[in-house]
């Protein structure tokens, strides 16, 4: 279909989406899931071309993916797996589409019990885990993305995910980022730049016990993240906090406020499909997502969690 974003489609019905669907309820290794059932027939944009994807359960970089984009608006609620409050950007296969002019008459919609009974039949990944679109990943995007390929960023411009200079911007942060690694493995720690550290140049200070705040957040309520240097000093060695990871493109937002959206007790463990329920819930904030600036324009779009401690209330005026 050669989708850009800002294309207005609908999504098909379920009996049509049901043709498209192997016995495990997917389509080239991607699961069509139930919480995809409530958009059919409904009309969205294109938000970004998933062309690509960072892996995030094996660490091998960037992965292609085929014929699939992302749609304004649609997020997963979790509430067929498990209540899980991850809140992924689905992924929507072009079979799964049809392109629609403004103002055409919506497609009249037939409720399809086969499709929800296949469904839930596989969301299920053994005794006490899920299966779902970030947990097979892997499978529906077998293939390795190197960074040398330039193709991608091409793409990237075409298809409307960014525009030139973040282009150019995402490219040479990568190049920096090599030369780190690889400065790191033959040079003296005396000739490192910024200690080998990667763009962004985040660095726990914390030591082996990381620090803990409670502030009992709210929706709703307004919060400014932290400085960089505040936040380096709640980190151990692995930039985790109480095993909570803080990443390069989170210290974009530093110093920005924000609204609290949600606080996050659950999650799936991608790489085992088991829900994680968290000791000390954390933070979902509005509007505030992973852009792939540091990482090669990947328009997965994560929503980060944040911890308690890297937040601070701002008082309504």
């Amino acid at each position: 279909m050669n989708l850009r974003v800002g294309d207005l489609v609908e999504v098909r019905s379920a009996a049509e989406i049901l043709a498209t669907l192997d016995e495990r309820g997917e389509l080239d290794n991607l699961p069509f899931m139930p919480e995809m059932l409530a958009f059919c027939g409904q009309r969205l944009t294109v938000h970004k071309v998933a062309h690509k994807l960072c892996d995030t359960i094996s660490r091998s970089g960037m992965r292609r993916m085929d014929n699939a984009v992302h749609l304004t608006g649609a997020r997963c609620d979790g509430g067929g797996h498990g209540g899980c409050q991850t809140a992924c950007s689905l992924y929507w296969k072009e079979a799964w589409l049809k392109r629609v002019e403004p103002g055409a008459p919506a497609t009249p919609q037939i409720p399809e019990e086969r499709l929800l009974k296949l469904l839930d039949a596989n969301t299920r990944k053994g005794p006490d885990g899920y299966a779902c679109q970030a947990t097979e990943l892997l499978r529906a995007a077998p293939t390795c993305l190197p960074f040398r390929d330039l193709g991608q960023y091409v793409t990237d411009v075409r298809s409307g995910n960014v525009g030139v200079a973040q282009t150019v911007r995402t490219f040479l942060v990568g190049l920096f980022n090599r030369f780190q690694d690889a400065s790191k493995k033959v040079l003296p720690r005396r000739l490192w730049i910024k200690r080998g550290l990667r763009w962004g140049f985040i660095e726990g200070r914390a030591g082996k016990k990381t620090p803990t705040a409670t502030l009992d957040l709210r929706p709703g309520e307004l919060v400014r993240i932290k400085s960089k240097e505040e936040i380096l000093d709640t980190l151990n060695d692995d930039l985790l906090n109480r095993g909570m990871g803080f990443e390069e493109e989170m210290a974009r937002y530093c110093g920005r406020t924000a609204r609290v959206r949600a606080r996050v007790e659950r999650c799936l463990d991608e790489k085992t499909g088991r829900m994680l329920t968290m000791k000390s819930p954390c933070i979902i904030l509005e509007d505030l997502v992973c852009e792939g600036v540091y990482n090669a324009n990947c328009p997965r779009e994560f929503v980060p969690f944040w911890r308690e401690i890297w937040l601070e209330r701002v008082e309504s005026s």
